[in-house]
C-alpha cells in the first residue's frame, strides 16, 4: 500500500516538475529540464556544486563510457571555484548516463530508475547519452571533498561504472 501512494505522489509530482522544468529550460537552453517526480535539489550535498555557467568554463575533462560498464578515466581532479565542462563519449552499443551526486542518493535513483524505466528524467547534474553519442555536462565545484558520479543505466552502477572527483583547495 506504501508503495503504491509513494508511486502515486512520484507520478503527481513527475507531471508537476516537467511543467515546472519545461518553463525553465525555455528561459535557458543550457539548463536540462529536472527530472520528473524527483527533486533533483535534494541531491546536492555538501560540497557537490551546481550546474555551472559554460560562459565561465575553465576547463574541459573528457570521460569515455562504454560497454565495459567502466568510466575513463574514473576519478578527476578539479579544484575549488573552477568550473569545468565534462566532455562525454559513449563508445558503446548501448545506452550510459553521468549523474553526479552523493553515492548513497546515485544507489536509490538507480534503483527507482529500474523499477520505472519509462519514467522520464532530466537533471542538471545527469547527461544520458545513446550508443555512439557524445554530449556535455557543465558543473561548477565549491568545496573542497569528493564528490561522486554513476551511471544510472539499469545495472550499470551495481556492476562498478562509478567514479569520483577530488575537489582540492
Amino acid at each position: 500500500m506504501k508503495k503504491s501512494i509513494a508511486l502515486l505522489a512520484m507520478s503527481v509530482l513527475s507531471a508537476a516538475a516537467l511543467a515546472h522544468g519545461t518553463a525553465r529550460q525555455h528561459a535557458a537552453e543550457s539548463m536540462p529540464m529536472p527530472m520528473g517526480g524527483h527533486d533533483m535539489q535534494q541531491m546536492h550535498g555538501p560540497g557537490m556544486g551546481h550546474p555551472g555557467d559554460p560562459s565561465q568554463v575553465t576547463r574541459t575533462l573528457e570521460i569515455v563510457l562504454d560497454d565495459s560498464l567502466r568510466f575513463v578515466p574514473a576519478e578527476l581532479t578539479v579544484k575549488v571555484g573552477e568550473t569545468v565542462r565534462f566532455f562525454l563519449k559513449n563508445s558503446g552499443q548501448q545506452a550510459h548516463s553521468m549523474m553526479i551526486g552523493p553515492l548513497a542518493q546515485l544507489k536509490t535513483h538507480a534503483a527507482m530508475m529500474a523499477n520505472m524505466p519509462s519514467m522520464p528524467h532530466a537533471a542538471p547534474n545527469l547527461l544520458e547519452l545513446k550508443p555512439g553519442k557524445r554530449g556535455g555536462l557543465v558543473w561548477q565545484f565549491d568545496q573542497p571533498g569528493t564528490v561522486d558520479f554513476a551511471c544510472l543505466t539499469a545495472g550499470h552502477l551495481d556492476a562498478g561504472m562509478v567514479g569520483k572527483i577530488v575537489v582540492t583547495e
